[in-house]
């Protein structure tokens, strides 16, 4: 028996902090729909098991909704089978009602109901789909007294938290993190946490097939697991469905040569144009260095898809010489003197030093601008 594990597509959230992006980001995880047929047809997969939030929300709008429907449908030799999370949970007249009430395209099946359902001759499948937002009981339970014929793998499919696992998930249904051993599962096919994880041999979160947050899963993977019968351990391979990266780290700068290193480092990390960066520069520059910093983020967020800099633990301490190139003696020197020493006044607030470093700045890139415009 072999499959594709994912879950987690959330087909229709939003990027707004994102701008003009937003669009992108969204169209990449329809995208991975396509990639994820792929691989299945490549792999000879002839099911694909979806575990849960396929949609970001209950109530999507009417175009949001058919989409990953036909990109399903476009892969006719493969069968999709698909629950409800907590995104997307199961009620009456919600979602699901209206993607059976659209007509669902004959290689996908929505598993909606506790009910075993056969894999073919190979296998059993038992769904545990979520018709409330957050379940107070263990909706994988039924599995341990459910039946399957002799010889047949059997493969639960469920979205919720593995108890006392982790707090990375998103739903608040209780998973026993034994349930594979209970119910004789050969493989537990988990949706939630945003990240590929192994609970057990027998167990594993997918994670989501097109990353979509920083600190998190860095990549979109899909797993491909192979059982070669009942109570063989299974094959678990992960493989890259994303086109997107997501990446964040912290930075600490003190001179001119860390700004250096810093450009080198994000400058020759791969696929540039496909990578999405959150930076945290921490440390002191004099001013000199600071806006050489703001000039070389400028050319690295031109290269990459996304660039986020978050410059709040970043402090400036003018030397002399800097205040000279902003005056040697007049009022504008006068005026850096008086930001200088707002800057370092441990009396002000954190927001007031703030400004007072970030009008230093401005004025130290002004006044350096017309001396430019003057040479010239």
């Amino acid at each position: 028996m072999k499959f594709i594990h994912t879950a987690d597509w959330q087909i229709g959230k939003p990027f707004r902090a994102f701008g003009e992006k937003e669009s992108v980001l969204r169209q990449a995880r329809l995208t991975a729909i396509e990639t994820i047929g792929r691989l299945a047809r490549a792999e000879g997969a002839a099911h694909v098991l979806v575990a849960g939030d396929l949609y970001d929300n209950d109530a999507p709008a009417q175009k949001t909704l058919l989409e990953p429907m036909e990109r399903m449908r476009a892969f006719a030799d493969v069968t999709w089978h698909v629950i409800s999370g907590n995104h997307d949970y199961h009620r009456s007249n919600g979602l699901w009602d209206r993607v059976a009430a659209q007509g669902l395209p004959a290689n996908v099946a929505l598993h909606l109901s506790p009910e075993p359902k056969a894999l073919g001759e190979e296998a059993v499948l038992f769904p545990a789909a979520l018709r409330r937002r957050s379940e107070v009981n263990d909706l994988t339970e039924w599995m341990d007294h459910a039946e399957s014929a002799a010889g047949a793998i059997r493969i639960g499919l469920a979205h919720g938290s593995i108890t006392g696992f982790g707090t990375e998930g998103e739903a608040k249904n209780p998973i026993a993190p034994d349930r594979a051993r209970r119910a004789r599962l050969d493989y537990l096919a988990l949706g939630d946490w945003h990240r590929t994880k192994e609970v057990n041999a027998n167990t594993w979160y997918a994670g989501t097939p097109e990353a979509d947050r920083f600190n998190s899963q860095e990549l979109g993977e899909v797993l491909l697991v192979e059982i070669a019968g009942p109570g063989a351990p299974p094959k678990v391979s992960r493989r890259r469905s994303g086109t997107y990266r997501w990446i964040a780290q912290t930075e600490e700068l003190s001179a001119t040569a860390d700004i250096d290193g810093l450009e080198d480092r994000l400058r020759n990390q791969p696929d540039l144009s496909s990578l999405l960066m959150r930076i945290d520069i921490r440390g002191t520059l004099d001013l000199s260095a600071r806006a050489a910093l703001t000039q070389r983020l400028a050319g690295i967020e031109a290269a990459m898809f996304w660039l986020e800099a978050d410059l709040a633990d970043l402090h400036v301490r003018p030397t002399p010489e800097d205040l000279e190139k902003i005056d040697f003696g007049g009022v504008l020197r006068e005026a850096a003197e008086r930001l200088k020493a707002k800057a370092e006044d441990a009396g002000a607030s954190a927001i007031e030093r703030r400004r007072a470093e970030e009008a230093l700045v401005q004025l130290f890139v002004m006044t350096k601008d017309q001396a430019k415009g003057q040479a010239a």
